[in-house]
């Protein structure tokens, strides 16, 4: 596994909540044990150190103002009489811990009003927040019941509405982590069947592709994506690697470079100083 892949590794996890959703692939402990594979022992340390940024979701403690503003916010929960004064503070509770990134807390809070008022919005809303606690998972056994959870909210979501197809495909990359993986490709291959141009879908099977080295079908993926939205300087960024990956070099800096005109994340710009280097 050469130094791009882990790029993209270290990439994907600064982007999260900027594209799409997280594809838990690039964070699980499977993705980091593949990753490590065939590296010098200072790349595997500088890969463990970069790995850190998901830890520190969890480890980072909270400030003196968020821990007032936490026990604020339960007090009111806590002392909420009706379901409405529930719902109203559990929602409220969910978007801070969302904001501060507790997903799991976020996670706990969107369920009690998901099973309060049971709508189509709010099982949504479960999904969404579980989707995002199972994204920052560091262990295999949270990796699985955060999977369950999300696939749980998600289905009662599209039992409602069967259109939901970003629920779809989100759902279907948290089968990644399971024994049967092929489930989450059958899904996003229904999603395009129904909507051949649905962008997460394309974008979740090319980080899929990559996962698997098949960088001619990553990048045919996300070009499928520019031609949709040739904005998207992210899913440009990625084909850009796939492209290095199959030693297109000058196609790969002429996306690159197109990409470093107008992103503004430091680390997908540090990350194509990188590549550059690597294919200069």
């Amino acid at each position: 596994m050469n130094r791009s892949f882990l790029i993209v590794i270290v990439v994907a996890i600064a982007s999260v909540g900027l594209l799409y959703s997280l594809p838990k692939v690039v964070v699980n402990s499977q993705a980091r044990k593949l990753a490590d594979d065939g590296k010098t022992s200072s790349e595997k340390t500088d890969s463990s150190t970069r790995s850190t940024a998901a830890a520190a979701v969890h480890t980072t403690e909270l400030t003196a103002e968020q821990k007032r503003e936490s026990s604020r916010l339960t007090s009111k929960y806590t002392a909420s009489v009706s379901q409405n004064d529930k719902i109203k503070w559990a929602n409220q509770l969910s978007e801070w811990y969302s904001k501060v990134k507790r997903f799991d807390s976020a996670a706990k809070y969107a369920e009690v009003v998901a099973l309060l008022a049971p709508t189509e919005l709010n099982t949504l809303a479960a999904g969404n927040r579980y989707y995002d606690a199972y994204g920052f998972a560091l262990d295999e056994k949270r990796t699985n019941e955060l999977g369950q959870k999300t696939r749980e909210w998600y289905q009662k979501a599209l039992d409602k509405n069967p259109n939901l197809m970003a629920a779809k495909a989100n759902m279907a990359m948290t089968y990644v982590s399971t024994p049967n993986p092929m489930q989450g490709i059958l899904l996003l291959r229904e999603v395009l069947n129904a909507d051949p141009t649905n962008e997460l879908a394309l974008f979740n099977l090319g980080m899929l592709s990559m996962r698997s080295n098949q960088y001619q079908k990553a990048a045919d993926r996300f070009a499928q994506i520019l031609k949709i939205n040739p904005q998207n300087t992210k899913v440009r960024f990625y084909l850009g690697v796939s492209l290095a990956q199959l030693g297109k070099a000058k196609e790969a800096l002429e996306q690159l470079a197109t990409v470093k005109k107008t992103e503004q994340d430091p680390t997908i710009q540090a990350a194509i100083r990188e590549l550059e280097q690597d294919l200069k």
